[in-house]
């Protein structure tokens, strides 16, 4: 699929937009001022692959937690998320925050907003505007009735012009809905309006069930038309649980070369005779950390009629028959293997590829 063109931001040692890979995001869930809870959760989600991480800054004891992480061995970008108070804003990319997420409009005079771009010019750090449903302003919301898409695509242009006026234009655009209709309408809008890298996400999503399949819906939309440049699935759960997810969507989409395994499973029928079902969900547990040197397509079917004819893209597979399952690589079958050793011999061919 052909991407949208958009301008390029540099966000500590990562790139958005631009011919920049797709980065996934998160937040910390911690108490800021909590600088060990903070760092250990920072920890993971590195660990975890995640590209950027979010923390809200709301006093001067989250912004030494900034400082302290920064001069940490903490290595992925850090976003100071600010509220209202300019002035932790400023102190934030003092104390060397790569990002600083802000709505202007709640920031209070130009003079302030003037204040915190000039901070952001010296020290080179980009300015992520964030725009939600509860966000709008009065005139726009009274405008068209309802925080609707087209609602929150002016709020947000509106808040880029604020910076544009003193000439900052080191602009990310956030603007988020939990209405998934609403989302999609409001960054296809601005994608046809602006250049501005645009961060994806369905806000308030909701636990991991319901939140992925909105986020699925409302992120996937839109990078299937080539719109969008960091994305972050809000999961009412462990921030790490966002990346994996996250990196999943990517990787359903194919945007995403990162290795890894996998998995293409069949929805089983009556012609399967094996607990496809339980292997399927047992290989999944048993590989999520397994470490390979690319991605690995790995077909798990219920019957030779699914698996080496239709899983032959695989790289390898197995397909089951009546207490066993056939092995195959590229739709080639290579052996049966007894029912009870199918995940171990799948995993120990894969350890060998």
């Amino acid at each position: 699929m052909e991407r949208r063109t958009s301008k390029k931001v540099k966000v500590g040692n990562t790139y958005i937009g631009g011919d920049s890979k797709i980065s996934v995001q998160s937040m910390t869930n911690t108490d800021s001022a909590d600088f060990e809870a903070t760092y250990r959760q920072i920890k993971r989600l590195e660990e975890c692959g995640c590209n950027i991480v979010r923390m809200t800054v709301p006093d001067m004891d989250a912004v030494k937690t900034v400082y302290s992480i920064k001069n940490s061995d903490i290595k992925i970008p850090i976003v100071a998320d600010i509220h209202f108070d300019y002035k932790m804003a400023i102190e934030a990319a003092n104390a060397g925050a790569d990002k600083i997420r802000i709505n202007p409009g709640n920031i209070g005079s130009e003079d302030r907003v003037k204040m915190v771009v000039d901070t952001c010019f010296e020290k080179n750090i980009p300015i992520r505007i964030g725009v939600n449903s509860g966000s709008l302003e009065k005139s726009i919301l009274e405008k068209y009735g309802r925080p609707s898409g087209e609602a929150l695509a002016e709020s947000a242009l509106y808040h880029a012009s604020l910076l544009e006026k003193f000439d900052f234009t080191n602009i990310i655009l956030a603007v988020k809905s939990s209405r998934v209709a609403d989302m999609i309408k409001a960054n296809r809008i601005l994608a046809s309006k602006t250049e501005y890298p645009l961060h994806l996400g369905v806000t308030e999503a909701g636990t991991v069930h319901k939140g992925v399949i909105k986020s699925a819906a409302g992120i996937g939309s839109l990078l299937l038309d080539g719109i969008g440049d960091t994305i972050r699935v809000s999961l009412t759960a462990d921030p790490t649980e966002e990346i994996r997810e996250g990196k999943a969507i990517l990787s359903a989409l194919g945007l995403t070369e990162e290795c890894g395994i996998n998995i293409i499973s069949c929805p089983t029928c009556g012609r399967t005779k094996i607990d496809l079902i339980g292997i399927a969900n047992e290989f999944e547990k048993r590989t999520a950390d397994l470490k390979v040197n690319k991605r690995i397509d790995v077909a798990i079917m219920g019957c030779v009629v699914n698996g080496p004819g239709e899983a032959k893209e695989c790289d390898i597979g197995i397909a089951g028959g009546v207490g066993e399952a056939v092995l195959f690589k590229k739709g080639e079958i290579i052996r049966k293997i007894d029912e009870n050793r199918i995940i171990d011999e799948l995993i120990e061919e894969i350890k060998r590829m």
